[in-house]
């Protein structure tokens, strides 16, 4: 790789050093604070480190953690990646995840989906991969359309190989100005944001994964990867059984994208699915956590979307603790509570906690599910008779929880 010049060395070396005091002096995990620094020194440092590297961006509202992870076990098969794997996915994190590891050939960078078509331009990236949109931190969020709309003038008239899940219109359709597309029918579960045409506004047509607008001529593309339960098939019609460790259809979907990106990198599956199959826990998402006997699975939910893939995990023969904040990284508007449907939480042992925990009281009371209210998770915890017992819980909440438990991985 070509040697940084001195003042972006020296920005990317005090980034490193300020990442390393946060990390010994318990203030964080560095993964944000050195990039801050670094670009405060030298604002262009991203795009030089990014210059000689091949890097593939990864962006969604659900999933992108997972699936960069899951990439970068992939590509580990061709050599060292640096990746942004606690998912700090803007800039500064991009600035972090790159100088930590500033010999790396390859790059996976998780990026925000407001933040793609910036580091796109920033960072040239070869490969984008693209899964989903949906509502999320409706307070602060751009609407999706919107978003999907950026994407489309990122993506015109760039040489970017854009693997995209062609279940989602709102993906397609951003993804569908690029110079080439690799269709994934990667699925949609979650269908409350897109029954409406992004391209005329028409009403869209939907059966199962098939879609088409009834006004114009926007329609699914054909998949060359898609996913068929438990089984990934190739652009060859060649069937791979996902017998990933991560629980879940949503996982196995990222599973086949990243697939897909392995491959548009020269990995083939025989390579790359053993590599996946070796990732069991994502930034503590599916860890296992125990106190005193009780063994609690850590699942994320930020959105509706990702608790309607939370409840495909859970378990219903468990106990279930919920807990919910309102942060800014969450979103401090928690009107989305009211578009989950909790009624298939009904006859459960159901635990509620977190700084917001009366808004999602009032909801479940709604739902006529009934609920345990408790003052802490460490109290909700400790009402749990000894054994297994799920937790779900939004991202800050979520943070708090692992940080009870030494930062589970």
């Amino acid at each position: 790789m070509t040697q940084l010049p001195l003042r972006a060395q020296l920005a990317s070396a005090l980034g490193r050093s300020a990442a390393t005091l946060s990390k010994m002096t318990g203030r964080g995990d560095g993964s944000v604070i050195g990039g801050r620094v670094g670009l405060l020194l030298e604002p262009d440092l991203l795009r030089k480190l990014a210059r000689d590297r091949k890097l593939a961006l990864v962006s969604a509202t659900n999933g992108k953690t997972t699936t960069t992870r899951l990439i970068t076990s992939a590509l580990l098969e061709l050599g060292d990646v640096a990746t942004n794997a606690l998912g700090a996915n803007m800039p500064a994190g991009h600035v972090s995840a790159l100088s930590q590891n500033k010999t790396a050939p390859y790059g996976v960078l998780e990026v925000d989906e407001k933040y793609l078509p910036e580091v796109l331009d920033t960072t040239g990236a070869g490969v984008v991969c693209l899964m989903n949109l949906s509502r999320d931190q409706m307070d602060r969020a751009a609407e999706i359309w919107l978003l999907a709309q950026k994407w489309r003038r990122a993506l015109s008239g760039k040489p970017t190989h854009v693997i995209a899940n062609c279940d989602d219109p709102l993906v397609t359709w951003g993804a569908s100005t690029a110079a080439k597309v690799t269709w994934v029918s990667g699925g949609q579960r979650w269908k409350e944001d897109s029954w409406c045409c992004p391209e005329c506004g028409g009403p869209l047509d939907r059966k199962d994964a098939d879609w088409a607008c009834k006004e114009c001529t926007f329609h699914r593309p054909e998949p060359q990867w898609a996913i068929d339960d438990e089984v990934a098939v190739d652009p060859r019609g060649q069937r791979w059984r996902l017998d990933i460790q991560l629980p879940g259809l949503a996982n196995r979907s990222n599973a086949v994208m990243a697939l897909a990106v392995a491959e548009a990198f020269g990995v083939p599956v025989e390579r790359a699915l053993p590599r996946l199959r070796q990732v069991t826990s994502v930034a503590g998402r599916y860890t296992t956590v125990e106190r005193d006997g009780r063994h609690a699975r850590l699942l994320l939910a930020k959105n509706p979307a990702g608790w309607l893939e939370a409840f495909d995990v859970a378990d219903p023969q468990l106990p279930i603790i919920l807990s919910v904040n309102a942060n800014g990284p969450d979103g401090r508007d928690t009107s989305w509570l009211w578009d989950v449907d909790y009624r298939i939480l009904r006859g459960r042992p159901v635990f509620v906690t977190g700084e917001r925990r009366l808004d999602l009281a009032l909801r479940l009371e709604v739902a006529d599910v009934p609920f345990t209210l408790c003052g802490s998770f460490t109290e909700a915890l400790a009402m749990q008779p000894p054994g297994r017992v799920d937790v779900i819980a939004n991202y800050t909440a979520f943070q708090q929880i692992r940080t009870e438990f030494g930062r589970a991985v």
